[in-house]
């Protein structure tokens, strides 16, 4: 069978990147952006640092903001509406993967109008035509929506995430600026870092898992792993760190799925509105433990890659024991809660199971997890 690789036609990196949109731009012959930013970014002054490169080239756009932190159907559909009016011929995303995801939907929705509804884009969405062009600019470490092929929406009427999967919805040029990053407060970072780093783990353990995708997740275990703490503390090292792993597990993720604690973190973002990388930064050592029997030498390698020594003379228990260990380190030194006890109410949980069961993220896990198998995970962590 035949590995797709799906990746950005052009991206560029490091300190100051932000600084090569306008040429991007003139390249391209882009006339219009119709910028996708949150209110928090606009009221912070982070999407000004754009819009000043606009303004001072000389380059007309229109800003759209409303966008939620997770992002729902109607925010998609009045963006479709706005981008029509606009007259705008390509979308710049600001913002985490709430602003990239709404972009994403609009942009699919505009060049495919038959795909209005935006619940028709579930899955494997058959479009015929890429999206509306996007830049795509992130300012947290964290989702790398800049790269995937991938966005989530909230059915806030249903109660659940949506997963769409789409080569049609990859931006075309990702700039991944880590000064962009830097005003991020601690417990968004350490969040979004944490989110992540469970990119990287369940790409490299997933069913999906080939060696080209292993090459960039176990990489971004290592860059995530050294550079999350200092993130939080708002190090230039840490920024550029996590801006380069978050990126790197983006190209892996992308091209091999995920798994459970995904599709059990979109259940919980959906009911109780749980910020998603706290949800997967919570789930993600309770199922580590769950998947480990069917992961192979795979512990030994994230282990490793997390900084733990002597892991090759460990035996598997101890190497798997210690893998989980030091993720389980990481999340409690940047501050993440331990367990769901302030978050799940029991009479939910079977809802939430069901969710995560029918999620687009679990056939992906490399242990199947029956809805008993689920509902006994949440249940342990509460």
């Amino acid at each position: 069978m035949a590995n797709r690789i799906v990746l950005n036609e052009t991206s560029y990196h490091g300190s100051g990147a932000i600084l090569e949109i306008p040429g991007e731009v003139k390249r391209r012959g882009f006339q219009k952006a119709f910028l996708a930013s949150d209110p928090d970014l606009i009221k912070f002054n982070v999407t000004s640092k754009i819009t000043k490169i606009l303004e001072e080239n000389g380059m007309d756009y229109e800003i759209y903001s409303d966008i939620k932190p997770n992002p729902t159907i109607e925010n998609v559909q009045t963006g479709v509406e706005a981008f029509k009016k606009s007259g705008a011929d390509y979308i710049i995303a600001v913002g985490g993967g709430s602003s990239m995801d709404t972009a994403k939907a609009i942009g699919i929705i505009i060049a495919n109008p038959e795909y209005e509804d935006v619940r028709s884009l579930e899955g494997v969405a058959p479009t015929k035509k890429p999206s509306v062009p996007i830049i795509a600019v992130p300012t947290t470490a964290g989702t790398a929506a800049e790269v995937t092929i991938n966005y989530v929406i909230t059915d806030v009427e249903k109660k659940r995430k949506f997963v769409c999967v789409d080569p049609h919805d990859i931006p075309i040029v990702a700039i991944v600026d880590p000064d962009m990053m830097s005003s991020m407060p601690k417990g968004l970072t350490a969040a979004t870092g944490m989110d992540a780093l469970t990119h990287a783990i369940e790409g490299y353990i997933t069913k999906g898992a080939n060696p080209i995708t292993d090459m960039f997740n176990l990489k971004a275990v290592e860059l995530i792993g050294k550079s999350l703490r200092g993130a939080v503390e708002n190090t230039a090292e840490g920024r550029e760190g996590m801006a380069l792993g978050q990126y790197i597990t983006g190209m892996g993720f992308s091209n091999c799925g995920l798994g459970i604690v995904h599709s059990m973190a979109h259940a919980l973002g959906a009911v109780y509105d749980t910020p998603h990388g706290v949800a997967n930064a919570i789930l993600l050592p309770t199922i580590m433990e769950f998947n480990a029997e069917t992961t192979g030498e795979k512990y030994r390698d994230i282990a490793r890659a997390m900084g733990v020594e002597g892991t090759e003379s460990m035996a598997v228990e101890e190497y798997r024991k210690a893998a989980v260990d030091s993720v389980k380190k990481l999340s409690a030194d940047v501050g993440i809660p331990a367990d769901l006890i302030q978050i799940v109410k029991e009479e939910d949980v079977l809802f939430l199971a069901e969710s995560a069961a029918a999620d687009a993220c679990a056939p992906g896990n490399p242990r199947e997890a029956s809805l008993e198998d689920i509902i006994k995970l949440y249940r342990s962590l509460m």
